[in-house]
């Protein structure tokens, strides 16, 4: 009776190992598996369970008796094994699955291993059921490795029972348990790494903090800071860079002023990258490149049928940066409608997409910046007071380029090498061409710099840069003409960003640059004071009156006159004629 009842359950056995046969030769099987065993890896739980739910999830699409996947650390050691049906960490269950000599053979050769009757194989004879149990039916084999990166983390196997189509139906699924453990071998790397990223996050922790006393009696090292991306030596740069470290640690709002193109994205990145915030999104939006219906969906997101063409439900950037850092570019440029509905997110910090009515919380670190006057926007009615000192939190100005002098060069260099790496060459600048481009007054600060660099680059005739490459040494420098121009509309000023300070865009005449001495004569837009094609700078009435004393005291000797003005005999005589005065002769 025994008998007649272990026969039966052999039959009823090998009818369910044979039951997904049929199955298994749909074209559409494999597919869907990679993507079930997808969705499992990619669910948010512990290794352990995501593997053992793999190998359950594997009788849904090969034909198996039993699956096991072992997983070893980076000494070869067990670290992880799962079964059919199983979970088993650090135990030794598993073997009665998958011998440790077959492990050994698939992990040293790197390559799948199949064995159509195990009891015909040595590498299963020591770790075979009992001697009946192999009477009873024979068994097939099929294991692959797991890797990562040519590096092997462990095995994925299964058995079933023989049967006549074995063979072909072993190719088929060596190449899905491959498919299936190259997915594994990457969710293990990256578990790995979340892993020692996150034992180091804590090392860091739990390092002890400085002492009081050791703070006080060491001197501070805010000179030393350094932010990728941003380069400069210079006093006025070091000073901004102290305070974006200690701004950088708290949530406060900041509000980045300076002049077109001194970098205030970059800025607004250093901030990000050196606040808490840093492993969330830095998100950043132009305010002054959208319309006030455009601008309101791209911040606040929309719902699906609010407007025309809202053909689905989409996050705005405040969303995208819940619990990181959002840029607002030209701030000032927004309109004072909008203004009322951004000063609610910043006050309370909810919205509601356009076309919904459901309250959003949000977390941001909000950061603006601005190159407009916005105590002027506030007094003309143009820009809310309340929302002016909402974001005005901590200011920080953003110096422009000449007031860095000392920076142009590294800037140059820097922009230079940039240049090499992109487009494959070697070009080096002349000492002399260095020399140039630093006594160059750059309106676009840094932007334009480094637009000079490339374009000189470009139509530079060998591997040094020499002065003659510049093309305000050729009077094709654009930006100087458009500079003029606006000198000539604005009657010799250009008002700055801010509304104050006011400069001319040419320096009058002997005017001096920042750490330049006293009295020295500054060359415009890069030209020399021996250059012919400079010319005298545009004078206004007080240069005029200048030039008039510094004739009379060298008794109208245009040589002289220079001396005194710092200027060329040939200057002299070009300002001379501009202004229409007759030299005295004696």
């Amino acid at each position: 009776m025994g008998q007649v009842m272990r026969d039966r359950e052999h039959k009823v056995g090998l009818r369910d190992a044979r039951a997904p046969i049929k199955a298994m030769h749909e074209p559409n099987i494999p597919i869907r598996g990679i993507y079930e065993i997808s969705e499992i890896l990619t669910a948010p739980t512990r290794l352990e369970i995501t593997l053992a739910n793999v190998v359950n999830a594997l009788s849904s699409f090969v034909q198996m008796r039993h699956g096991a996947m072992v997983v070893l650390d980076a000494e070869g050691e067990l670290e992880i094994a799962a079964t059919a049906g199983n979970n088993h960490e650090r135990q030794s269950e598993w073997r009665s699955v998958i011998p440790q000599a077959v492990v050994d053979r698939i992990v040293a050769t790197g390559t799948p291993l199949v064995v159509h009757d195990v009891s015909k194989s040595e590498l299963f004879q020591a770790d075979l059921p009992t001697a009946s149990s192999r009477a009873i039916m024979a068994v097939t084999f099929i294991g692959v490795p797991i890797q990562a990166e040519d590096e092997i983390l462990g095995t994925l196997s299964i058995d079933r029972v023989r049967d006549g189509a074995a063979s072909v139906r072993c190719d088929e699924d060596v190449r899905f348990l491959t498919m299936v453990a190259n997915l594994v071998g990457r969710t293990i790397r990256l578990h790995r790494s979340l892993s020692t990223d996150g034992q180091r996050l804590v090392e860091e922790q739990r390092r002890p903090e400085k002492s009081v006393d050791e703070k006080e009696t060491r001197p501070a090292r805010h000179s030393h800071v350094k932010i990728d991306g941003i380069i400069g030596e210079s006093p006025a740069l070091k000073q901004v860079l102290e305070t974006v470290a200690v701004v950088a640690r708290t949530n406060s709002t900041v509000l980045l002023r300076g002049e077109s193109g001194t970098g205030k994205e970059f800025f607004a990145q250093a901030i990000h990258k050196l606040s808490p915030r840093n492993k969330k999104a830095f998100v950043k939006l132009n305010c002054a490149a959208l319309s006030e219906s455009v601008l309101e969906s791209e911040l606040f997101g929309h719902e699906k049928g609010a407007f025309t063409g809202a053909v689905a439900q989409r996050a705005g950037r405040f969303e995208l940066a819940n619990g990181g850092t959002l840029l607002l570019d030209e701030i000032g440029e927004i309109s004072p409608a909008f203004q009322a509905k951004l000063l609610r997110v910043l006050q309370e910090g909810e919205l509601e997409r356009v076309g919904g009515t459901r309250t959003l919380t949000v977390d941001v670190r909000l950061i603006c910046a601005t190159n407009k006057d916005l105590e002027t926007a506030v007094v003309n009615g143009e820009f809310r007071a309340d929302l002016y000192y909402r974001i005005n939190v901590v200011p920080i100005m953003l110096p422009p380029l000449r007031e860095r002098p000392g920076d142009i060069p590294r800037l140059a260099k820097a922009f230079l090498d940039r240049f090499n790496s992109e487009n494959h060459c070697e070009l080096a600048f002349a000492p002399p061409a260095l020399d140039l481009i630093s006594q160059c007054y750059f309106p676009g600060n840094v932007r334009e710099l480094e637009n000079c660099v490339r374009r000189t680059a470009t139509l530079a005739r060998s591997s040094t840069i020499a002065t003659s490459d510049f093309a305000c040494q050729n009077s094709q420098c654009l930006s100087s003409l458009l500079w003029k121009g606006a000198d000539r509309a604005n009657d010799g000023y250009a008002s700055d960003e801010f509304g104050r300070n006011r400069m001319p865009v040419e320096m009058p005449l002997g005017a001096r640059r920042f750490g330049a001495p006293e009295g020295a004569a500054v060359p415009i837009n890069g030209r020399g004071p021996n250059d012919p094609a400079s010319g005298a700078p545009g004078m206004r009435v007080t240069d005029y009156d200048r030039l008039i004393d510094a004739m009379q005291k060298a008794g109208w000797v245009q040589a002289k006159a220079g001396r005194i003005l710092g200027l060329t005999p040939r200057q002299v005589g070009y300002a001379l004629r501009r202004h229409g005065i007759e030299v005295k002769k004696f």
